[in-house]
């Protein structure tokens, strides 16, 4: 794959550059203000294609390599009305022009400094592989910028996470094979993040959030557009990595910080050729952490390089890889029991003092990912482009893994207060390939407009695992802090009780494949009306599951789905306020069992989430007021569960596939910026999920998934525009979360964490090309809890501090 994708790219390269250089000519120009000053960081792009500069200190722009003919060039700055001019182009020459803004220097300084008003980037090619605005999509999505997370001196992917509506955190990164990355819950669903620049991008650990330009969540089931293997019926999680940009710069970072907290990010990006073709940026980071409990930590080390090439003006590509290598301990989460009573019903009444680890910091795990990402964009004509996407991943978990649970053996007792530790060693190489090829249109039938996109994708994932057995460690006391069997947990000990175990190691090896193939139609009946319509077609192909300790294969199987997605925008002021209706569907294949009689069957269908959602879009204020609110209304069906039957005296149970979940729930999402330096981000989710048919311990039950009902986001800050301490500014906001229901099963009762609202602020000053930046989490020093079947403390109160040198 890796020497197929090079070779493609130098022969486009090479025929590309040779073709240019024959028969393309350049623009060069200048834009200055009304009073005759130059106008740097001016965007300056060539109307309805991908192609533009940004003026230097000078203001002054080159765009060179374009095919002869004439071409509108946009001028445009935040707050002023766009200005366009035509110009002509011929083989082999440079045309010259001059551009005037209407506006003075002084205001021109003002834009500068005020910068990107809104703290989310709303528009993105990735939503529905398509160059749609928000305003034109039916689907629901939110995004979190990297401009947010420097505000609020974000230091991990999940703390950038806590921006998302309708998004929480169920459990910490475990590091364990296949799905050892953090968990989050989207409409009732587990997700985890596994999309870069929407294609196969995933890892066993946690996620550097350097290369971050910004998260998408995207709501709801999208397997018509984006399959199911990578992704949950509440939705997806993409994030969109930094693009090389036209000039030199970059930035240095440091951020300090309560528990051993040390973060060093640079970004660096620069052209490396006179016509500003050729980019390169860069960034990276060193993190080292330790956990506010007596023992556990997590450090890294992160490297991105991104190129970009534009070989002509039909020709371009993009390579972007991720290098990530990171050891941590495991995060003490305790599993509550799953097949008895529960003593206990919340954290407190447990008795445990969460700022013990119950580990120690020889017990650690690394989690090394490497992620290749390429794409070559190709204009067939002035109506259609060519999208092609290649991915690799390769993601380890190697090391121990380790966990504690509350005492399952034995006679149960009401003053039971004995916890198991568990541990093993984990050896596992995961590899996923994606190949993606798009055909982009953009063509009127008649008076129509329709926006097309033609599209196949594979997607391989292969695995290979070599584990040790799972070790019951001991039993220890959760609140006798004198126990001494407490201290004994660690690598040697582990060691020694594993080499005398000589069954239960895993050594296999699995591999599927998903080949699909998709076509989505953005469709203007009207200016103001829009439908969009879609259709997936997937086949899988699951090849078993290969064991190497008795030579035998198991599980293969193979399956198709076709999946539909129905959508409607009125838009009831252009470009300004849409009323919305999507219908959409997700799957997911589900694997045949082995039956305890011969006339059941074990051969089962997909399993299908129908999704009936509407509500308003906002894009007010000159683009200062952006808003949406949905209601939604997701079905699962085709769900395994557990039924029994009778035959000859003897009762049998099986499996049937007549499970269903209901999921209904309203979010909001708002990204204000009504006054210059003022910015309101927040979001609010409502989630009612039930399991309408499933077992007799779960129906009509919450589902443990879904997490708390009532979710809520919010920050507010504001930035001095003027006088002696202009760029002076403070932030504040935080997080509520209603009660959690993370046990929900007649054998076990109900397990709750209580609900909880935490708040943080930050203060910061950027003078020229410096800003400094203090932040204080968790003010109050509120202890609550995350988790999904597990009891997880989250962080007590800490204060970090942030340099920062731009250039």
């Amino acid at each position: 794959m890796k020497r197929l994708l090079i070779i493609l790219m130098m022969i486009a390269g090479f025929s590309g550059a040779a073709f240019a250089q024959a028969n393309t000519g350049n623009i060069k120009g200048a834009v200055s203000t009304s009073d005759g000053q130059p106008a740097p960081m001016v965007s300056v792009q060539i109307k309805n294609k991908n192609r533009g500069a940004v003026t230097d200190v000078k203001g002054e722009f080159n765009i060179r390599r374009l095919q002869p003919g004439s071409y509108t060039l946009q001028v445009s700055l935040l707050g002023f009305e766009t200005t366009e001019q035509t110009v002509e182009v011929s083989a082999n020459r440079t045309a010259e022009i001059a551009i005037s803004l209407k506006l003075s220097n002084t205001q021109l300084e003002e834009v500068t400094i005020k910068g990107t008003q809104l703290k989310g980037k709303r528009e993105s090619d990735y939503i529905a592989r398509l160059p749609i605005k928000n305003l034109e999509n039916p689907q629901v999505y939110n995004t979190v910028g990297q401009e947010l997370m420097k505000e609020q001196v974000i230091s991990t992917f999940d703390d950038a996470m806590r921006n998302a509506p309708g998004v929480t955190r169920l459990w910490s990164s475990t590091g364990r094979p296949g799905d050892g990355a953090g968990f989050f819950t989207m409409r009732g669903f587990s997700v985890q993040p596994s999309m870069i620049n929407g294609i196969a991008g995933l890892t066993n650990g946690s996620i550097d959030p350097a290369n971050i330009e910004h998260i998408e969540t995207i709501k709801g089931p999208s397997g018509t557009l984006f399959g199911s293997s990578l992704i949950s019926f509440g939705g997806l999680i993409n994030i969109v990595t930094k693009k090389p940009y036209d000039h030199f710069g970059g930035e240095l970072s440091y951020t300090g910080g309560g528990f051993g907290l040390t973060r060093i990010t640079a970004d660096l990006n620069a052209p490396l050729n006179e016509d500003k073709t050729a980019l390169l940026r860069v960034n990276g980071a060193y993190h080292n952490e330790s956990s506010f409990q007596d023992a556990g930590f997590r450090k890294s080390v992160f490297l991105a390089p991104s190129f970009s090439y534009q070989v002509n003006d039909r020709l371009s590509f993009n390579v972007n890889a991720e290098f990530y290598n990171g050891e941590s301990t495991n995060t003490l989460m305790v599993f509550l029991n799953r097949t008895r009573q529960l003593i206990y019903r919340t954290p407190a009444e447990t008795g445990i003092d969460f700022n013990r680890s119950f580990t120690s910091n020889d017990l650690t795990n690394r989690t090394p990912t490497v992620n290749l990402y390429g794409q070559v964009n190709y204009r067939i004509s002035g109506k259609w482009t060519s999208q092609t996407n290649l991915t690799r991943s390769n993601r380890k978990s190697e090391g121990y893994y380790s966990y504690v649970m509350f005492l399952d053996q034995g006679a149960i007792k009401p003053n039971d207060t004995l916890l198991s530790r568990y541990a093993y060693t984990q050896n596992s190489i995961s590899n996923t390939t994606g190949i993606q090829q798009n055909f982009i249109g953009d063509f009127k039938i008649g008076s129509l407009r329709n926006r097309v996109v033609i599209g196949l994708d594979f997607l391989g994932m292969e695995t290979t695992n070599n584990h040790s057995p799972y070790l019951r460690f001991d039993s220890v006391s959760s609140v006798n802090v004198k126990d001494p069997r407490y201290s004994q947990l660690n690598r040697a000990a582990v060691d020694a009780r594993l080499a005398q175990i000589t069954t239960g190691q895993t050594r296999n090896a699995t591999k599927n494949y998903a080949y699909s193939a998709y076509i989505s139609d953005v469709l203007n009946i009207t200016d103001q009306l829009i439908a969009m319509a879609s259709v997936r077609v997937d086949y899988f192909d699951n090849k078993g599951t290969y064991n190497y300790l008795n030579g035998t294969k198991s599980g293969n199987y193979n399956q198709t789905s076709i999946s539909p997605k129905f959508g409607l925008v009125y838009q009831v002021v252009k470009d300004k306020v849409g009323v919305f209706a999507n219908y959409m569907n997700g799957f997911k294949n589900v694997a045949p069992v082995t039956q305890p009689l011969p006339e059941l069957d074990g051969n089962f269908k997909p399993q299908h989430a129908n999704q009936y959602e509407g509500g308003v879009k906002l894009n007010v204020l000159k683009n200062r007021l952006n808003f949406t609110l949905s209601y939604y209304d997701l079905k699962v069906d085709n769900m395994t569960m557990q039924a029994s039957i009778e035959k000859e005296g003897t009762t049998y149970n099986y499996s049937v596939q007549n499970g269903t979940q209901r999921s209904k729930g309203i979010e909001a999402d708002l990204n204000a910026s009504p006054v210059s330096g003022l910015n309101i981000v927040a979001g609010y989710g409502y989630n009612d999920s039930k399991m309408v048919e499933a077992d007799r311990f779960t129906k009509g039950r919450r589902p443990v998934s879904a997490g708390p009902e009532h979710q809520a986001n919010f920050w507010i800050s504001y930035t001095l525009q003027g006088g002696k301490l202009r760029g002076l500014g403070a932030g504040a906001g935080g997080n509520y979360a209603g009660d959690n229901v993370i046990t929900n099963d007649e054998r076990t009762g109900t397990f709750t964490l209580p609900s909880y609202t935490v708040f943080n602020a930050t203060v910061f000053y950027q003078v020229k090309a410096f800003r400094l930046a203090l932040k204080l989490d968790n003010i109050a020093d509120k202890e609550y809890f995350g988790g999904w079947t597990t009891i997880e403390k989250q962080m007590p109160r800490r204060f970090s501090a942030n340099a920062t040198f731009k250039f």
